[in-house]
């Protein structure tokens, strides 16, 4: 595979976003979005995801150069309409006006309705912590999973993100409620890998880890079995309802794409409710001691949640960003 510097890849990004008529600022921020996922080993829903996005545009799903609106709200929660913009571009303004009533209330809420796929979702995590607050988001999806018991997909995989902040490296936990999303498992096609463990089952109802057999059924395995399934129904129905927009009901009544999917962004003023001080001895100890557990293998550091996309981040910003050739030469040509 071939090494694209940040730089460049994000230019390509931006080259293709500006040239389907998206205006510069949002195509800057668009572009900055998808490179940084990219960067930190999410190719999943960074670089791989950009023709599927393009796509989109082009299906006339996506409002290029909308952004989101406010419709009402009551001290710290709002309600905004993302009026179908690009999908990461409305998550980003949501958890920055979560992150403003924070500031202001010590704890801010956005729900948002009418938007797109936010793509990686543990990027408004980062972002949160990055301001030094507690970030707490998910989306709900097209109906993409069987509930627990079933074989027909009614529910959403429904990622959610928890983010604490700490100076020397961010714990971001982002889980979609089935074992492994669909990007993912793309992504493991792509390079023609099975699963590390069991994803779903495959045509003749057994339990599989290949992602082209899982793919062809949609039936992949909640995490926890039935505690992710009911994870699941529970995320979608507060999405719905603090947004007031679709549930991953209605969104599976629109067709076989997914858009007008319902969000949350949660911000908490962590420094300003714990004080520096507390926030980073509290994580700081509980990180020691989990780094002190004895191993199953001796070679395997016990790593945190969010420390592996560091690592990620920053050799992939000394090396350059690992794109498969195929998608590389996909993204060139639009």
């Amino acid at each position: 595979m071939p090494r694209i510097p940040f730089e460049t890849l994000k230019a390509e990004f931006k080259r293709v976003l500006l040239n389907r008529g998206c205006n510069e600022e949002i195509s800057d921020m668009c572009a900055q979005l998808f490179t940084e996922t990219s960067c930190d080993g999410i190719y999943s829903h960074g670089v791989n995801r950009f023709p599927r996005v393009v796509e989109y545009i082009d299906k006339g799903y996506i409002n290029l150069n909308a952004t989101p609106t406010k419709v009402d709200g009551i001290g710290g929660f709002e309600r905004w309409d993302g009026n179908l913009g690009l999908g990461n571009v409305n998550a980003k303004l949501a958890m920055d006006r979560a992150i403003e009533l924070a500031r202001q209330n010590g704890i801010g809420c956005v729900a948002l309705k009418n938007t797109n796929h936010w793509l990686r979702g543990g990027t408004y995590g980062w972002q949160a912590a990055n301001a030094g607050c507690i970030g707490i988001c998910w989306t709900n999806t097209q109906p993409n999973m069987p509930a627990w018991g079933a074989k027909d997909r009614r529910i959403g995989n429904n990622p959610f993100i928890i983010a604490i902040p700490r100076a020397e490296g961010h714990v971001v936990i982002d889980a979609a409620m089935a074992q492994f999303s669909y990007g993912q498992m793309e992504a493991a096609a792509l390079r023609h890998e099975q699963l590390p463990v069991p994803g779903g089952f495959d045509e003749a109802g057994n339990i599989s880890t290949d992602p082209n057999e899982i793919a062809k059924t949609w039936r992949v395995l909640p995490i926890g079995f039935w505690k992710g399934s009911g994870m699941s129904i529970a995320l979608d129905l507060v999405a719905a309802v603090l947004s007031g927009g679709n549930s991953a009901f209605r969104v599976g009544k629109l067709g076989g794409d997914e858009y007008q999917l319902s969000q949350v962004c949660i911000a908490i003023d962590a420094k300003q409710i714990a004080g520096d001080e507390f926030l980073s001895s509290a994580v700081n100890e509980v990180l020691a001691d989990i780094k002190a557990s004895e191993r199953v293998n001796e070679n395997q550091e016990i790593i945190y949640p969010g420390e592996k996309e560091e690592m990620t981040r920053k050799q992939n910003r000394e090396l350059g960003i690992s794109v498969e050739d195929v998608v590389w030469a996909k993204i060139q040509s639009l």
